[in-house]
């Protein structure tokens, strides 16, 4: 399963025999409970998805196994895609924030005191 030299793949999709595309298993390696319960969080919120869970194959493999079920014939893979890009926007205005307090923090830092 190696591809371009050894490296492996960082998503892989799995389909059930006769399954459509509405119903796939995801396989995120190099990942854990931090992006998988937030993406899933991220997804669920729509009304399109019936539903979405995740699995941690066993404790000593970094993968996990992400399973998006959709209503009316939707492709799974567009809840994932607006999941990630809602995520994605989620923790920049987190990161944004962060440092604009940092930066008023270290402003009155250097403020003489009276």
């Amino acid at each position: 399963m190696a591809e371009d030299g050894g490296k492996k793949p960082v998503l892989e999709t799995v389909h059930a025999d006769g399954a459509d595309e509405g119903c796939v298993t995801f396989v995120l390696h190099d990942e854990d409970h931090t992006l998988g319960n937030s993406l899933r969080y991220m997804i669920m919120k729509h009304a399109d998805v019936e539903f979405c869970g995740y699995t941690i194959t066993h404790p000593s493999e970094s993968k996990i196994n992400f399973r998006i079920q959709t209503r009316g014939g939707i492709p799974a893979t567009e809840p994932l895609r607006r999941g990630l890009n809602e995520l994605s926007e989620v923790c920049q205005h987190v990161l944004n924030t962060f440092q604009a307090r940092v930066n008023e923090f270290t402003e009155r830092q250097e403020q003489p005191m009276d």
